[in-house]
């Protein structure tokens, strides 16, 4: 097969689309593809050569395209790789606009698509030019100033991009990355979180294992260790797991897992999210920054196997852990992850096994057969996922997860997986009162049916089960449940799709070679006749019940509702795939059933009859000649006599039965064309009679009837989708369908049957076209002329014989002629269109009845126009006609889209993704060939743009402006299409669009308006003409847009007007992207396109370009540049002379000024004008003009920068000591320079030249650059202190404006007006334009400025405390490149003013002043802020002005602080030590401040891999001082209570009362940092655990004063924290030492600490034998506490444990309790009645209780099923029914909780009992009567 095809070809083609080869017109495919692919290369070359990126390039790769969409990847192996090179070299042009990248981005990354097609041998490309261009436009410089706009779908897109480069970087680009990423890994600072995104992205993981040395062993100790070391979920975590899930599943057996793989299923369980214990507070950045499913699944998928078995036992113990979580009656937000991960493993399983077992084996590395999966493997994984999953198939969420996990099981274990679920689908089917139950199990069957049917050696019982399923199935047909009935026709159509419905009983006594099964399955097909009967009365009855005259009320509408639609499209498609799959004999026998219903009854032709012409037609499309002949004569019978009669054709209502005839004949005639062929005459006759009928349902349905003839004779289209070629109607000795069952379709000798019309179907279909349509156009070319009258009515019917003819015929006639439009654009390379051969040859001898029907449609459409507008029913007509002139070939888009929707869900249910190979189903294969022919059809990629198409479409554009509003949308619906179809249409029909606009024009109405403006907003999908990415159009269409508001049209009086204005303005910003100014291409890309004309087959027919066309090339292209300067200068000119006119409406001034700030670019300034417009609209009266003048201001400020030249220095040079070898990251000799040191401040100009800053504060805390870029010393640098005569003219406009004291004065007050009062924040945008003017202007403004500032900072009013904010932070920000004597000056006026703004700040203005101080030291070098430091640190908590003062000056404080991260360590110790005698602050809000001010101060102390210890201060110092100050508390016993009163009182006050106050503050830093820090201080955290246990509440109950409630929050923070496995035995050790306090809150809150400890390190834990046995030793014994509430809940906290498999009930344990409850109670003593009822309960009452409170945990702890254990456990517990309380309470409780949770189920969980156990249970758990 393949030979010959290279042969043919010329080439052996890459990866071909199968399909094809099963078109009936195959064999004319290859030259055809030939001849595209050679015009592809020959001139896409030539475009590149000439450097014509549009039209040219765009063009043809847009061809490329389709064509890879049409014929696969049907080019060589050379062509395959120099296409790649070409799009890598294409898409990675630095200036290339960005909509044009992302379309080559698109097409490249289809072409890299299937990676087993070229090795790396074959292909290497470089990571660095992606690198660049994802950096340029992810992390843009200038996005956020409005100097770039991209689309949204512009990350994703890049993303995709480089994962499909990704295996293709050469083997040095690990360690290049490497060198460039890892200075940036600095956990505090936003570039980390770059950093590991740059790494989840590009690190190649597919290297083969000789280079792993080069590959991930570079990185991969580096950065598990950093995964494991990080306990707080920051955000970067994510990416990491996403490397490490694909680096396993690329790698599998070649990295050992084992000793991280406890950690990794302790993380994958904290990720889940689930609740846990009672009073669980969230941390929210565990929800926000959680593991995405996909990455965990992939991972985990990757461990199984290989000879430690370690990770399938983690995995059995996840779900073991978390199964009671899918049992339907638990319900939460974390319900879809849980979901999600079991509907994504199995699949991810299977896709594994088929890459072991079943895939070609391709270049990439195979996986080692020491860690294939083992079918031991296989059967552990799916045992240890079928019980979550069984729970899951009633969840809330609905059965599809479970449908699809069951899926993918059982094509692994079909053995283990359908039994249960047919266990719950045969009770299901009989219950009526669970209609829920019925279609989750139903789901499910579906999606196992295939593993069922098909059998095999697993399961060779399951083909048993087939029959009686269907047949229980038949109730669900029921017209009273919609759901149910629609899972049902898919049930029962899923299953007869995959089993031919013949009888073989006959077999039984024939063959003698039948296995046991088999004979089992032959007699059951007897009953197969039996199952079709039963179905179609089924069917029968539904259609009786949901008739018109029953469903309706008199007024109601006769159309189908939704509902019904979808019951009639599930009813006929189950009907059909019924009688596909039926033998000859079934069939006639359901033949003459459907044909008797049909023509003994008479039904309404809206529903019913729908419905039951839906059935007949099934019957006729499986088998025509048996069907036609009894249909066929019975319907015309019965229609010519009723039709005969003279008056039947006037009548208004028709006689009901004649209508049904006619529509029941309509839908059998959908069959094949040949076998119509006989009943010619007959149906003639019966479209003469019937088309001309007054009554419209009736020549409506007439209609339908030609259309149906003419489309079954001039389609191609396959006749048979049963699922055995050549159907069932062998004898049954020669075949034996049973044989069959499952079978799937093989696609070699898939025998597809197709209708290929033959001559005598074309001449019949042109005879009726000559009989029928020829008059209807004559008459309406008379009327259209004038010369004969026709009414209203006549008109549409005439209309409508038209339309259906076009619809039925229009595959047979030709596309319509005229010539094309020239000189639309100017281009060197042709733009032909590609036609596509789709088995029709156009007969040219015969009348093209398609120019026919468009001449008459375009002179009737004038005529209607004139004379009747408001026939509004025939324009509709008229519309829709022109459409299928446009479009129609013999199918719809939308329709195919459908299809292509349909087909891929079918296919997503049946597929066997385990065997793979497309190992379909016949009938689905048959339908994807079919699908491939209509592709062809439809693909009208490119269309030239004729002068007929011109007309049509003005003809659109007339009807898209006439009067009505609905002839208007539709009109306007075709007309989008039409553009989107035909090349380069737009720019022909813009100008008579927007000739509507146009104010000059005054007889425009309205109606033509709002037309033009509709269709300038196009539709969601289509073109929008208003935003066309070319400067040409937009240069025309928005000045339109604008002026327009001068039009007397126009009426801003008109909601809809002005929401149609909104709309368009809105769209425009949305959809704008940055229009590109160059588009220069170069010289790499000529190279390898010349390369590729020259390489292989086909060779193009178009010649290399010569020298002078090459030339000519390049001229253009500096031509098509410049002109694209002077397009983008004239449309500023336009809008801005729009803005001038005096008399335009406020509202187009804004939209004009909002067009405006679209056009700011980064690499073209604005001009001038445009300059002064803005900087004076800074002073306008409107809000939003002001708004946007600050942001474009702020942008042209960045335009107009000069840039600074940096110079690349050695950073050992710098510091003066070598570099180390080894990686050690944090504070280090090399990096210590950089930090602040008030010893060796630049304090004189001296100094402050020869220090070298360092601003951005990652650099060095990892590891240092190869090249640091620095700034070069001042001389080299642009001068600063500029005169105006030095300035270029926009410098000047700015400079002019702001040195205006009026415009600043002015300025200044619009700034400091309140905007919307308490919504107001500090503005970045504000923020950007002040450090603008300071960076350019150096510090020319501050004299003026000055007064302003000190003016509003003594102003307490919010608006002008922010103003002054903004102006500050900019001008720290902005000083950046001044002289020192410059700087010192400006702080001399700053320092002032700050300490000013701080004493007068309030609580509406700290946080402002918080933004402004964090902004202005963000990425500065500390020491040249030390002015700034040294104040904020003067004396921040100094009680002047009251505690809220201090907590704001801390506030602001830290915002300075935090930014500097690192680099500030004396500072820190500096606060640390200011703070420290300050914590016992008395107000609230102060400690709250300071608990976030510690966490800041210790942020830097983190426990991270190759990481120093760092000189910031450090937990462990701080906390051993603070235990020092809390003895008191410590030491003592008694309760501890909140007795300090809030006020300072004078004196000394005692320790203990000092204590608390300083343990208040102390638990809001430890609250505060819960979520904040990277790694948890466990060990300092401990020292402070008793404390805490000792004052923590037990109850819920807010009342609590503040300390007892923070320490309750604060214990719940520490209980969810991640432990180290070292730290385990530490935490335990203190557990156990609290367990024996005398307080029995504190032992009672150590059960609630450790479930949740236990459960969010589970796996850790469970590693770590030892501390298993602590956790249980400590639980059973404080089972035995004196106080019944610390018993109750040691009870729950084992059940518990033994609920997610932590413990397991072991005969020791149960022996132990089983013991514990035989104590001997004391015998009741006589007591003296005067004597104190004795109350503490006796030691031996509490054994007792605790061996029953034992027994019941471990009842309580299985509550969805009985193991084996259970019903002895329950008959010991019963005994204890009677025991004094609260032994007797303990009984009782349990016993109510089992029978609540195994109530459900109880059928099932009966069994486990023996009849005695039964006998005492139900008397236990039945309430005794009381009236016995």
């Amino acid at each position: 097969m393949k030979k010959a095809q290279s042969d043919t070809l010329g080439f052996a083609p890459q990866k071909d689309i199968v399909y094809n080869k099963l078109l009936p017109y195959a064999d004319r495919l290859d030259d055809e593809s030939n001849d595209l692919l050679s015009k592809i290369k020959g001139n896409l070359c030539r475009a590149v050569q000439l450097r014509e990126i549009w039209p040219g390039v765009l063009f043809w790769t847009r061809k490329l395209s389709t064509y890879m969409r049409l014929y696969g990847r049907k080019f060589s192996k050379e062509d395959h790789v120099l296409f790649i090179k070409l799009l890598y070299e294409l898409v990675t042009i630095p200036r290339l606009e960005i909509s044009m990248m992302q379309g080559l981005a698109r097409l490249l990354i289809n072409l890299l698509k299937k990676r087993e097609l070229l090795s790396r041998e074959d292909l290497e490309l470089s990571w660095r030019p992606l690198y660049e261009l994802h950096d340029r436009i992810l992390f843009s410089k200038t996005e956020h100033l409005g100097l770039n706009w991209f689309p949204n779908s512009v990350e994703g897109v890049l993303k995709t991009l480089v994962k499909s480069c990704r295996p293709y970087f050469s083997e040095s680009a690990t360690q290049e990355m490497l060198d460039e990423w890892r200075p940036l890994l600095c956990p505090f600072d936003v570039t980390m979180q770059r950093a590991i995104s740059y790494f989840e992205l590009f690190l190649p993981t597919t290297l083969p294992p000789e280079l792993h040395h080069k590959g991930f062993k570079l990185w991969f100790d580096e950065l598990i260790s950093l995964w494991v070391s990080v306990q707080n979920l920051p955000s970067w975590e994510v990416h990491l797991v996403s490397l490490f899930a694909r680096l396993a599943n690329d790698n599998i057996g070649y990295i050992d897992w084992d000793p991280y793989i406890p950690k990794i299923f302790t993380r994958i369980l904290r990720s889940l999210n689930l609740p846990v214990g009672t009073s669980q507070m969230m941390v929210p950045r565990y929800v926000t920054n959680a593991y995405d499913i996909s990455h965990v699944v992939l991972w985990v998928s990757s461990l199984l196997g290989g000879p430690s078995k370690q990770a399938q036992a983690q995995l059995s113990g996840l779900f073991n852990s978390i199964a009671s979580f899918f049992h339907p009656s638990n319900h939460g937000r974390w319900l879809m992850k849980l979901m999600k991960l079991l509907q994504r493993l199995p699949a991810s399983v299977v896709r594994r096994l088929h890459r072991e077992r079943y895939r070609k084996p391709t270049w990439l590395t195979p996986i080692p057969d020491s860690h294939k999966l083992t079918e031991e493997n296989i059967t552990d994984f799916v045992e240890s996922m079928i019980q979550p999953v069984l729970l899951a198939m009633f969840s809330k969420t609905g059965s599809l997860d479970a449908a699809q996990a069951l899926q993918n099981l059982a094509l692994m274990r079909p053995e283990l997986v359908i039994p249960p679920v047919l266990e719950k689908t045969y009770p299901a089917l009989e219950t009526l009162t669970e209609p829920h139950q019925l279609t989750a199990t139903l789901s499910c069957m579906i999606g196992v049916a295939r593993s069922l049917v098909s059998g095999g050696h697993r399961f060779p019982e399951g083909p048993t089960h087939m029959l009686p399923l269907l047949m229980r199935a038949l109730p669900g047909v029921d017209p009273n449940d919609f759901s149910k009935c629609m899972i049902t026709f898919q049930f029962i159509a899923t299953f007869v799709t995959l089993v031919p419905l013949v009888d073989c009983s006959s077999a039984l006594h024939e063959r003698t070679d039948l296995t046991e099964v088999e004979r089992e399955m032959c007699s059951a097909s007897a009953e197969f006749e039996d199952f079709v009967l039963q179905f179609m009365d089924r069917c029968f009855a539904l259609i009786d019940s949901s008739t018109l005259e029953q469903t309706r009320e008199e007024t109601e509408t006769e159309k189908m509702t939704h509902l019904e639609s979808l019951v009639e499209l599930g009813l006929s498609s189950t009907f059909s795939t019924i009688l596909t799959q039926c033998s000859l004999d079934i069939f006639k026998v359901a033949l003459d059933k459907v044909f008797n219903f049909a023509t003994t009854n008479i039904f309404e032709t809206r529903v019913s009859g729908r419905m039951v012409a839906d059935m007949c037609r099934a019957a006729s499309k499986c088998n025509p000649a048996e069907s036609l002949k009894k249909f066929v004569p019975h319907c015309c019978n019965a229609i010519n006599q009723i039709a005969v009669n003279e008056e039947v054709s006037n009548e208004e209502e028709l006689d009901k039965e004649l209508l049904w005839n006619l529509q029941l004949l309509s839908e059998v005639t959908r069959v094949d064309g040949d076998k119509v062929l006989p009943y010619r005459s007959e149906l003639v006759q019966i479209l003469q009679l019937t088309l001309h009928l007054k009554c419209k349902q009736g020549y409506t349905l007439a209609c339908n009837l030609l259309h149906h003839i003419l489309r079954s004779s001039a389609l191609i289209y396959p006749t048979e989708y049963c699922s055995v070629p050549g159907g069932f109607h062998q004898p049954i000795s020669d075949y034996l369908p049973i044989k069959d069952w499952g079978r799937p379709g093989d696609l070699w000798n898939l025998d597809i049957r197709w209708h290929v019309p033959s001559v005598e179907e074309t001449s019949f279909v042109f005879y009726l076209l000559d009989l029928i349509l020829q008059p209807e156009l004559q008459r309406l070319q008379r009327f259209a002329q004038g010369e004969q009258d026709m009414s209203r009515d006549d008109v549409l019917q005439s209309l409508t014989i038209v339309q259906h003819c076009l619809l039925g015929a229009g595959g047979l006639m030709p596309p319509l002629k005229g010539e094309p439009i020239p000189e639309l654009v100017h281009s060197m390379v042709n733009l032909d269109e590609t036609t596509l051969y789709t088995g029709t040859e156009y007969d040219k001898s015969r009348e093209n009845y398609r120019d026919a029907v468009c001449g008459v449609m375009r002179q009737l459409l004038h005529y209607i126009l004139e004379h009747s507008e408001d026939d509004t029913k025939s324009l509709f007509s008229i519309i829709k006609i022109i459409s299928d002139l446009l479009h129609f070939k013999g199918s719809h888009k939308h329709e195919f889209d459908s299809r292509w929707k349909s087909f891929n869900l079918v296919k997503k249910s049946m597929e066997n993704r385990l065997h793979g190979r497309k190992q379909h189903i016949r009938a689905l294969l048959i339908d994807r060939v079919m699908l491939q022919h209509e592709l062809r059809k439809l693909t009208v990629e490119g269309c030239q743009y004729r002068s007929i198409h011109q007309e049509l479409m003005r003809d659109l554009l007339r009807l898209s402006t006439s009067t009505y509003s609905q002839v208007r949308s539709r009109a306007q619906n075709v007309l989008f299409t039409a553009l989107g179809t035909y090349n380069f249409c737009c720019r022909d029909l813009i100008p008579h669009v927007l000739e509507f606009l146009n104010p000059d024009n005054g007889s425009v109405t309205q109606q033509q308006f709002k037309g033009a403006l509709y269709c300038l907003l196009g539709n969601h999908s289509g073109v929008c003409l208003a935003n066309l990415h070319d400067w040409e159009c937009i240069a025309l269409t928005w000045p339109a847009v604008v002026r327009s508001g001068l039009s007397s049209a126009m009426s801003l009086e008109k909601p809809s007007i002005v929401r149609l204005f909104d709309d368009l303005a809105d769209k425009i910003h949305r959809q704008y992207e940055t229009i590109g100014i160059d588009f220069s291409v170069p010289a790499e890309c000529c190279a390898v396109a010349k390369q590729l004309m020259i390489t292989g087959n086909p060779f193009p027919k178009d010649p290399v370009p010569s020298e002078e066309e090459a030339a000519e090339g390049l001229k253009r292209q500096e031509i098509k540049n410049s002109e694209s300067v002077e397009k983008y200068k004239q449309l500023i000119g336009d809008l801005l002379g729009c803005i001038n006119n005096r008399n335009m409406p406020w509202k187009f001034e804004h939209i004009a000024i909002g067009f405006l700030s679209l056009l700011l670019r980064d690499d073209h300034q604005l001009p001038p004008p445009a300059i002064t417009f803005f900087v004076k609209s800074l002073n306008h009266d409107s809000l939003y003009v002001r708004k946007v003048a600050i942001s474009a201001v702020a942008g042209i400020m960045k335009q107009i920068k000069r840039s600074h030249k940096k110079v690349p220095v050695s950073p050992s040079e710098l510091c003066g000591v070598k570099e180390l070898s080894d990686m050690v990251a944090g504070d280090r000799q090399d990096n210590q320079w950089l930090q602040y040191n008030s010893s060796n401040l630049p304090r004189t100009q001296q100094d402050w030249d020869g220090c070298v800053f360092v601003e951005k504060t990652h650099w060095g805390y990892y590891s240092w650059p190869r090249k640091l870029l620095m700034y070069a010393p001042q001389e080299e640098q642009p001068k600063h202190n500029l005169t105006r005569e030095e300035m270029t003219e926009r410098e000047q406009i700015i400079f002019d404006h702001f040195s205006d004291p009026v415009f600043i004065n002015q300025f200044i007050e619009f700034l400091s007006l309140e905007d919307r009062k308490g919504k107001d924040k500090f503005s970045p945008r504000r923020f950007c334009l002040f450090k603008g003017l300071f960076r350019n202007f150096s510090d020319a403004f501050l004299p003026l400025l000055q007064p302003h500032m000190e003016r509003l900072v003594a102003d307490s009013h919010e608006s002008k405390q922010r103003c002054v904010a903004e102006i500050i932070s900019g001008l720290i920000r902005g000083c950046k490149h001044w002289s020192y004597s410059k700087v010192e000056s400006l702080w001399e006026l700053l320092c002032p003013l700050l300490r000013t703004a701080l004493s007068n700040i309030t609580i509406e203005t700290y946080a402002d002043w918080g933004t402004c101080i964090a902004t202005a030291c963000e990425s500065r070098d500390p020491r040249k802020l030390h002015w700034l430091f040294e104040m904020l640190m003067e004396s921040p908590v100094n009680g002047e002005g009251g505690s809220f003062v201090d907590a704001c000056r801390l506030y602001v404080l830290q915002g300075g602080l935090a930014q500097q991260e690192w680099r500030v360590p004396e500072l820190l110790h500096r606060l640390l030590q200011y703070l420290e005698p300050k914590l016992t602050q008395v107000y609230k809000n102060v400690r709250e401040r300071i608990g976030s001010v510690l966490t800041y101060i210790f942020m830097i102390d983190v426990n991270l891999p190759y990481t120093q210890p760092t000189t910031s201060p450090r937990i462990s110092d701080f906390t051993d001082r603070i235990l020092l100050q809390l003895k008191p508390l410590t030491e003592g016993d008694e309760e501890i209570q909140n007795h300090v009163t809030e006020e300072n009182e004078v004196g000394v006050q005692d320790e203990r009362t000092q204590a608390i106050k300083l343990l208040k503050t102390v638990l809001k830093w430890l609250i505060s940092s819960a979520g904040r820090s990277f790694s948890t201080a466990v060990p300092e955290q401990l020292q402070l655990l008793p404390l805490l246990f000792k004052i923590a509440p037990v109850e819920n109950d807010d009342s609590y004063d503040e300390l007892k409630r923070d320490a309750k929050t604060c214990l719940s923070l520490m209980s969810q924290g991640l432990l180290y496995p070292e730290q385990i035995p530490m935490v335990l050790s203190a557990l156990q030492e609290i367990a024996g306090s005398s307080s029995w809150h504190a032992r009672y809150t150590v059960l609630t600490y450790l479930q949740i400890m236990v459960f969010y390190n589970l796996f850790t834990f469970m590693s770590d034998q030892k501390a298993v046995n602590n956790v249980r030793a400590l639980v059973i014994r404080l089972l035995e506490d004196e106080q019944l509430e610390v018993r109750e809940m040691a009870a729950t906290t084992l059940s518990g444990f033994l609920q997610c498999n932590f413990l397991s009930m072991d005969a020791p344990m149960q022996a132990h309790f089983e013991a514990l409850c035989k104590t001997c109670l004391p015998k009741k003593r006589k007591r003296d009645l005067g004597s104190i009822v004795d109350t503490i309960p006796s030691a031996d009452l509490v054994r007792r209780h605790a061996g029953v409170l034992g027994l019941s945990a471990c009842i309580l702890s299985s509550p969805y099923d009985v193991p084996t254990w259970m019903p002895q456990l329950l008959m010991d517990l019963s005994a204890h029914l009677n025991d004094t309380q609260p032994i007797e309470m303990t009984v009782k409780k349990t016993l109510s909780n089992f029978r609540r949770t195994h109530h459900d189920n109880w059928q099932q969980h009966k069994q486990q009992f023996t009849d005695d156990q039964l006998l005492v249970l139900t008397d236990l758990l039945v309430s005794p009567c009381y009236y016995a």
